[in-house]
């Protein structure tokens, strides 16, 4: 490490929820409002944390035990949606190092960008209260294409906001999702193990081409700025 094709990486997208950004103390917060509404008890957090980067289906297949079929759940997702877009910063941190990342980036010179599921609303507002919009060079969210993760084109409207081919971008999630995302439109991609991965989740049979365990090792597989 850093791998040979490191040395042809021009830009870096990230995931936004458990790769870029620690959302899921929000989220939790959103999820447990909405149980104690409902007259339940709020879950326990590792619960909720482990879903968190799979969408508000996931979470609510986890609190309420539904799918969008039940007859309720069109009123809980509109109500959680709501409850989140009401507080959807105020728990929500950079992964411990992810600052350090991005300045090294910005000393190799190498843009970088977001690639999400989230709705371009909610994610707007993360972005811009943790101070990343003026420095993001392109923001692709879950609406922003006719299509979502793991389909390319999200990934491959991403290359054309950097201004970067396909195979010249790393791509880093925590899902299983993102790295089929990023391997479909010939991007390097690399798993965060730091994320928030569900038990039966082994990111080491996602075929990324690795695996990292801390932010600050996105810069380990780009090797040296300069």
């Amino acid at each position: 490490m850093p791998a040979a094709w490191s040395r042809k990486v021009r830009a870096v997208l990230f995931d936004l929820d458990g790769t870029l950004a620690d959302t899921a103390p929000d989220l939790a917060f959103a999820l447990d409002t909405l149980l104690i509404e409902e007259g339940r008890r709020p879950l326990p957090y590792p619960d909720v944390r482990a879903q968190a980067s799979h969408g508000t289906r996931a979470l609510l297949a986890l609190g309420f035990g539904i799918t969008p079929k039940h007859a309720d759940y069109a009123r809980l997702h509109a109500r959680f949606l709501e409850i989140y877009s009401a507080h959807p910063f105020g728990r929500t941190t950079l992964f411990p190092g992810m600052d350090q990342v991005l300045a090294g980036l910005a000393q190799r010179a190498i843009p970088w960008g977001i690639v999400t599921n989230k709705p371009s609303q909610l994610t707007q507002l993360v972005v811009a209260a943790l101070g990343l919009a003026p420095h993001a060079r392109c923001i692709v969210s879950g609406d922003t294409t006719p299509y979502q993760k793991p389909h390319p084109e999200p990934m491959l409207y991403a290359c054309v906001q950097i201004g970067c081919a396909a195979p010249t971008c790393l791509f880093i999630g925590d899902s299983q999702r993102d790295i089929e995302a990023g391997r479909r439109a010939a991007m390097h991609t690399l798993a965060a193990r730091f994320g928030y991965l569900r038990a039966e989740d082994d990111p080491c049979s996602w075929g990324a081409d690795g695996v990292i365990d801390t932010p600050i090792e996105v810069l380990d597989w780009l090797g040296e700025a300069g």
